[in-house]
């Protein structure tokens, strides 16, 4: 199946425009960066080249007139300012409604963000000259005694290598015999090919306490920096003739060792040119790198999505042939299952590593956001984004972002104060809100926090109290009255702005975060901000399980909730009535019995046994007949029919064919936390 080529121009084309995204923004902290002003150029032509040569005549002309409109500085004549840049944010996000939704984009608003980009001038601060890295020739010859004197050069030679990049070669000819040698003089000399956007001057500086008493040549080489060959290197050195290149390069052999065996220059003096061509070369090619992207073919997420059920299906069939070899005595037949299970295994891992995605992509989206939001309430905001190497499951990212965008808009209009009340407070007049993500075992751990005046219990507890959410005066943890802010329709908002206030989204949080298999918590600290973790699976497609039986029904339950398991004796069974708790090492642990959850008309087991597991701070245990073992669990999705079925978060297929139901940890939880409060309030 090709791709459409209007399709292909449309994926490239958003890449292009979420780069110069994230270029103009950081324009806007160095707007003196040449470099960054030519990156936000190139992607500009890209796209009004490619979206000509695709047919987008619309995009290709309105991006032709910004480049006209930003024409000065293109030729330095200023640097943007934060008004430009905002012109030239609006202009971006027109040539994605271009690109996207043509009907939707009036000529009207790109005439008016055209006026805004030509009537904005350009700061006119002169702009400082970006220093280019120029690389140096440098070529030092100590005095004998300059190490009685002192002075260790191999000290020198770090310093220089604090100024940029260093190639440096010990040149040895001056050496004497080991019988003539005097350990305390220096006869050693060095060259060193140094690269810095640091003057001449400061390489000077490194030799100050011992530039009368040695000989130092430092000389510029070829800047743009370029890679010569070795002849040319040779000549400019004054290590060999013009005539005797030509010579030894009219014999056909390897230059350096026909000049060596010619002895036009010494072995050593040959190690010392071919370090600095190496250098010189690796330096020019340094550009190249950086701007090479890595090679990759696009799939469509279809495809991956059809791929990692394929696996499933693999997966499980894999578990029915181990069931199946279980009882078998024939070796052969034995061996044949376990390759299929590794294959199947490193099939598996393979197939969800090309699923997994940088939740970095999803952390960028954040800037302007926070840009624009902080611009709208008048407040300075400072984005941090930390572990943005971290990989979550794409479909995960995908569901993430509005939940993610929610949240950090309310850190901004809720938990940032306005710059003069930080200012009084003794705050830095810029807040800061910094996204985080790392791994932790099987899970993504996600934190949006804030440094704000952070939540407010009496407000919080007064209005749960309002809504008959809670009891007056109800003793409540603040991880208990912190979650009461994802009820719906709750919210402490003292007035309904454009950006919250309205008690709506909080719980769609929730609810979204649950359906990711996810969990999410809340801390706080008066004056000095709040800190919202979100606990997700790595994957919603295969997750590690443990087995278990209540009555005749097998369940799994997910092995990142679990904590331990203990047993049930038959005395805190009989004793436990109404209100149910396990004494685990001194912590009162409320427990559930799966088989009055679930209705089981089955006689217990005599030995019961109770899987303690954890949702955000709550630990509950859940008794169940047996623990069975460990199983991989594909996860299928319940159908429309069972949405209502709130216990079971999917099902999976076991190795006899038969189908265990995975348990909603959370809603469980929730369930259980549920009927402690109301036990309390009757009690």
């Amino acid at each position: 199946m090709s791709m459409d080529p209007a399709e292909t121009f449309r994926q490239e084309a958003q890449e292009l425009l979420e780069g110069l995204e994230q270029t103009l923004l950081d324009l806007e902290h160095t707007p003196d960066d040449f470099a960054l002003l030519d990156a936000a150029f190139r992607a500009l032509h890209t796209i009004k080249g490619s979206g000509a040569m695709f047919g987008f005549e619309a995009v290709a002309s309105f991006t032709h007139h910004v480049e006209t409109a930003l024409d000065a500085l293109r030729r330095r004549k200023g640097v943007p300012g934060p008004s430009l840049i905002a012109a030239a944010l609006a202009a971006k996000d027109h040539i994605r409604t271009l690109i996207n939704e043509p009907d939707a984009a009036s000529q009207e608003q790109a005439d008016a963000i055209l006026r805004q980009l030509e009537e904005t001038p350009a700061s006119q601060a002169a702009a400082p000259s970006v220093p280019n890295p120029t690389a140096w020739r440098i070529r030092m010859r100590f005095a004998k005694d300059v190490m009685e004197m002192g002075t260790n050069p191999l000290l020198l030679l770090d310093e220089l290598r604090d100024l940029g990049s260093a190639t440096v070669v010990a040149v040895v000819d001056a050496v004497p015999p080991l019988v003539e040698l005097v350990p305390t003089e220096c006869h050693i000399g060095w060259d060193v090919v140094l690269t810095t956007d640091k003057p001449k001057a400061a390489i000077e500086d490194v030799f100050i306490f011992v530039i009368d008493d040695m000989t130092l040549e430092i000389e510029p080489l070829s800047a743009p920096i370029e890679a010569p060959r070795l002849g040319e290197i040779l000549i400019n050195r004054g290590d060999a003739k013009p005539e005797a290149i030509r010579d030894a390069l009219a014999q056909q052999e390897p230059l350096g060792k026909l000049l060596v065996d010619a002895g036009v220059v010494s072995e050593n003096t040959l190690a010392s040119s071919l370090a600095e061509q190496n250098h010189l070369r690796r330096e020019a090619q340094t550009p190249k790198a950086a701007a090479a992207v890595a090679a990759s073919v696009r799939v469509p997420t279809e495809r991956l999505d059809e791929l990692m059920d394929r696996v499933g299906e693999l997966v499980i069939a894999q578990s029915r042939l181990r069931q199946l070899t279980m009882s078998s005595t024939d070796s052969q037949i034995k061996a044949i299952a376990e390759d299929i299970e590794r294959l199947a295994l490193e099939l598996r891992d393979t197939t969800m590593g090309v699923r997994m995605v940088p939740i970095g992509s999803l952390f960028s989206r954040f800037r302007r956001l926070v840009h624009d939001l902080g611009r709208d309430l008048g407040k300075e905001v400072e984005f941090v984004a930390l572990g943005e190497e971290t990989e979550l499951d794409k479909t995960v990212i995908e569901r993430l972002n509005d939940p993610l965008v929610h949240l950090v808009r309310n850190a901004i209009d809720h938990g940032l104060e306005p710059p003069d009340v930080r200012r009084a407070a003794g705050k830095s007049s810029k807040g800061r809100i910094t996204l985080a993500a790392e791994h932790v075992g099987s899970q993504v751990i996600i934190s949006i926090t804030d440094d704000g005046r952070g939540l407010n219990r009496e407000r919080i507890r007064a209005r749960a109290e309002e809504n008959g959410i809670i009891q007056l005066g109800a003793k409540l943890s603040d991880a208990e009255l912190f979650q009461l802010i994802f009820q719906s329709g709750f919210s402490t908002a003292a007035q309904v702005t454009n950006v919250s206030g309205r008690g709506v989204g909080m719980d769609v949080v929730k609810r979204t975060i649950e359906a990711l298999r996810g969990s999410i918590e809340i801390g706080s600290r008066t004056g000095q901000g709040s800190e919202i973790l979100l606990r997700l699976p790595l994957t919603l497609a295969i997750i590690e399980g443990m087995l278990v039986r209540v009555g005749n029904g097998r369940y799994v339950i997910p092995l990142a909730a679990v904590e331990e398991c203990v047993e049930l004796s038959a005395a805190e069974d009989a004793r436990s009535k109404g209100r149910s708790f396990l004494n685990i090492r001194g912590e009162l642990v409320p427990f559930l019995r799966l088989r009055d959850t679930f209705k089981s008309r089955e006689p217990a087991d005599p030995y019961q046994k109770v899987v303690i597991v954890r949702s955000g701070e709550q630990r509950v245990g859940l008794v169940v007949d047996q623990v069975i073992g460990d199983h991989q669990t594909v996860i299928k999705s319940l159908t429309k029919l069972h949405s209502g079925v709130k216990d079971f978060s999917g099902a999976t297929i076991l190795g006899d064919g038969a189908v265990a139901l995975i348990l909603n940890i959370p809603h469980l939880v929730e369930n259980n936390q549920g009927r402690d409060d109301r036990l309390r309030m009757a009690g």
